[in-house]
């Protein structure tokens, strides 16, 4: 999840804020197009900074189809170290019976013998080249699920911005962009609330 918190913080953040307020401030040109925009109540700071931020961490934990594409992965990765456990175990198996046969002398002859010792070090590296496939599969598929919560974030961020007008949108983990924050800049709820009104489950199979 780590992984997928990374690429939404990378899309998502923007790292100077400071030197953008006093433009966006300043412009008001929307007020008299007719455009409808958030309303702020009396003395709410957010009026003044058109500005949000969505925590990350809780969107991962509560938008169902990451809640989904992470079970799924993670389903996938038990499956495989079963079944490389189960090939390691065997492997080990046959490595140990072959070692028995050359130290009790079974084998008819030394062709015999070294013929044996390749076939199973061909299976040890057929299960490297095995565990390294899987991985290479998990890590793609991994950052598949990242770029599709990655785009639905950013659909549901612009279709949100029609209505909402804010300047810029931050995305926060922990206290890594925003230290401290009125709870109006905050829009996780509603991101999340879009983003599961959209998901439907049985599309994403």
């Amino acid at each position: 999840m780590k992984n997928i918190s990374y690429i939404i913080n990378g899309v998502l953040a923007v790292a100077i804020i400071v030197l953008f307020i006093l433009f966006f401030t300043s412009n008001k040109g929307n007020a008299g197009n007719g455009e409808t925009s958030l309303k702020y109540a009396e003395g709410d700071s957010t009026g003044v900074l058109p500005i949000a931020y969505v925590n990350v961490d809780s969107l991962l934990m509560n938008y169902n189809y990451a809640k989904d594409a992470n079970d799924a992965l993670m389903k996938k990765s038990n499956s495989s170290n079963a079944t490389l456990t189960q090939r390691q175990r065997q492997l080990e198996a046959e490595a140990a019976e072959f070692q028995r046969k050359v130290q009790n002398n079974a084998f008819l002859s030394q062709d015999r013998a070294q013929q044996e010792s390749v076939r199973i070090q061909k299976m040890e590296t057929d299960l490297r080249a095995m565990a390294q496939r899987m991985q290479e599969d998990f890590m793609k598929e991994q950052q598949k699920v990242s770029n599709q919560i990655t785009d639905s974030v950013r659909l549901i961020l612009k279709e949100l911005n029609k209505t909402a007008k804010y300047q810029m949108i931050l995305s926060n983990s922990g206290l890594d962009n925003v230290l401290l924050a009125e709870d109006g800049y905050d829009i996780t709820n509603t991101v999340i609330g879009l983003l599961n009104d959209r998901y439907k489950p049985e599309a994403s199979k």
